[in-house]
């Protein structure tokens, strides 16, 4: 069975479910002796929106699964949805996701609306997307509305992050990066941030988040001449396409073993989706990324989509969690925005 298999058996959310469940504590469990059960929301400080599943790579870790010939894909309709949630509130930050966002037709118009409202935009791009003669444009787009960008890369080796995202993918990479350092992005006072995110290429956690982005920095500049503002380190969850590598390698209660042992209140108390809420590409609403993934919904004491949007009872929601919170929760922990713990 092919690891980039679109449809492999475990594509079905029930069934990484089933997997997750078979043997090991409960995250409830560690959670009540952590005295945070429930887990319940702070508020709405990030607004995630995932506007489907198609992108140009196809990458062995991917927890969304996404590939070139994935259909779903945000219509405009809930697109301007989303909009009129943000007109609603405050929430300062818009974060958006994939598959590679800048696919789908409206992530323009999506960027140029969250902008005008004043809010903070993120663009998590796989960098390689940047070189598409369709998307010839888009890194000068991205920096005349000082979007933040958020790329991927896992290591600053070739070997290691062609072996997890594809052959020629490094290389890409790399030219995406300095194609964004001659706009000013990743310079100081430029405005533009470039925040690169790593995370560990096999069945391991990610090593410190300072030690890691200073050896990112040291060796962009010194091999590449690349610069950039920060690093974030995150954790592969045991979903989708990692878990299966898991299962197929003999690896996978070693790795969840790994998580629970590695459990730590205080990055459970930080954990991203206490501040944010997750937009899936057909407008139903998540605790985070990964839920959405997994088909696990908000609560259904919260509205369930955005056209339903209620910013109170959603910023005061009951989180649904899961055994894959045990990814989340290791170590230092590990967010949409890196550790949920910082160090040095």
């Amino acid at each position: 069975m092919s690891l980039l298999s679109l449809h492999h058996p475990l594509s079905a959310p029930g069934e990484q479910l089933r997997v997750l469940q078979n043997g090991h504590k409960p995250f409830a469990s560690a959670l009540a002796e952590s005295g945070l059960f429930p887990l319940t929301a702070t508020g709405i400080g990030v607004l995630q929106i995932n506007v489907g599943k198609l992108c140009n790579q196809t990458c062995k870790h991917c927890h969304v699964d996404a590939g070139p010939d994935r259909r779903e894909i945000m219509s405009r309709e809930t697109a301007e949805l989303c909009i009129a949630a943000l007109r609603q509130t405050s929430i300062p930050v818009v974060d958006i996701t994939g598959g590679a966002p800048e696919l789908n037709p409206h992530f323009r118009w999506l960027v140029e609306q969250a902008r005008a409202l004043g809010r903070h935009v993120m663009d998590r791009c796989n960098l390689s997307v940047l070189l598409l003669p369709s998307q010839a444009d888009l890194a000068e787009f991205l920096a005349e509305h000082r979007v933040e960008v958020v790329a991927s890369l896992p290591y600053y080796l070739e070997q290691q992050t062609d072996a997890q995202r594809g052959n020629g993918v490094f290389a890409k990479s790399l030219e995406a990066l300095r194609r964004l350092n001659a706009l000013g992005y990743g310079r100081p006072d430029s405005g533009l941030p470039l925040t690169l995110v790593a995370n560990p290429v096999g069945a391991f956690l990610p090593p410190p988040e300072h030690a890691l982005e200073a050896d990112f920095r040291r060796e962009m500049e010194r091999r590449y001449g690349v610069v950039f503002n920060s690093l974030h380190t995150i954790t592969n969850m045991p979903i989708s396409r990692f878990l299966e590598f898991l299962l197929r390698t003999g690896n996978y209660d070693r790795y969840m073993q790994k998580l629970i042992q590695s459990y730590n209140p205080a990055a459970a108390r930080g954990v991203m989706c206490r501040y944010t809420l997750s937009v899936g590409w057909d407008g139903s609403l998540y605790d985070c990324d990964f839920n959405q993934m997994l088909d696990l919904p908000v609560g259904q004491a919260a509205p369930g989509h955005i056209r339903d949007f209620d910013p109170e009872q959603l910023g005061q929601r009951r989180i649904v969690i899961g055994q894959h919170c045990y990814g989340c929760t290791a170590g230092a922990g590990s967010s949409c925005g890196g550790a949920t713990v910082k160090q040095g």
